[in-house]
């Protein structure tokens, strides 16, 4: 299995923390995301890893593993950032993608791993609970996802306008089965980029976007269920709130990090 890890983003709603690193970098309780992340993928016995990186791509070099680039990280969005690295995409080789401000517990990726689909994505059922810590109001935030009797998604990233049509959180964390990785890609190139899709041009398109573009031609994207075991640092109000939470004891009914 090969590994992405997209890190190309500004990370501006997590500034000061980002003004000098990229977002991946960002300390959560004194360790940064990225080495949180990747102790869980070796642990597993994932080696083969690539970041894309993209703001502050400098900082990057010395992790132990592969660093690819998005030129062009200013202007463009997660999917753009994926397919600058579609050359370290082997066809037969399972492939999972990771968004880079994630953290989560071996569970987590065991449940991915065991999930035998074209697209499996990770999908959070106690979404709510921890939304709740996160907003006053977690539908305003929330994306739909809504699942066949089967447990795959046949709808997400839309605007919910009632909590039935969240029937979990998408994480950030996809796996292709290996012998669909060229058709992974051979489905971004077919893509017409004169079109507007959720509001975004081709450059900027949504990764659930494109995973509903896949679902929609005919893909199956089956959930790998958890309850909670993840975290997603997006801004400082995010931060604050973990480190607070840590302090109180209070995280680790989230998530059980390692110190």
């Amino acid at each position: 299995m090969r590994v992405i890890i997209l890190a190309a983003g500004q990370g501006t709603r997590l500034r000061p923390f980002t003004n000098d690193r990229p977002k991946c970098l960002v300390e959560l309780n004194g360790r940064p995301l990225l080495h949180r992340q990747l102790e869980v993928l070796r642990a597993a016995g994932l080696t083969e890893i690539a970041l894309v990186g993209g703001y502050r791509a400098d900082r990057l070099e010395g992790q132990g593993v592969e660093v690819l680039h998005n030129p062009h990280f200013a202007t463009t969005n997660m999917v753009s950032t994926l397919f600058c690295a579609q050359d370290w995409m082997v066809d037969g080789e399972d492939l999972l993608i990771a968004y880079g401000d994630i953290v989560y517990e071996p569970s987590v990726l065991d449940s991915l791993l065991a999930t035998d689909a074209p697209l499996a994505v990770s999908v959070d059922r106690e979404w709510r609970r921890y939304w709740e810590i996160r907003m006053e109001n977690p539908l305003s935030d929330a994306e739909t996802l809504k699942l066949n009797s089967d447990n795959c998604i046949t709808e997400l990233g839309k605007k919910p306008t009632s909590y039935s049509e969240v029937q979990g959180q998408y994480m950030g964390l996809i796996k292709v089965k290996g012998n669909c990785v060229k058709a992974f890609r051979q489905a971004w190139h077919n893509l017409d980029r004169t079109v507007l899709r959720d509001g975004k041009d081709f450059d900027n398109m949504y990764m659930t976007t494109f995973l509903q573009h896949l679902i929609d031609t005919g893909w199956t994207a089956r959930a790998a269920f958890t309850e909670n075991g993840w975290l997603e640092v997006d801004t400082v109000e995010d931060l604050n709130q973990y480190h607070g939470l840590h302090l109180s004891g209070r995280l680790s009914t989230f998530i059980q990090l390692r110190d």
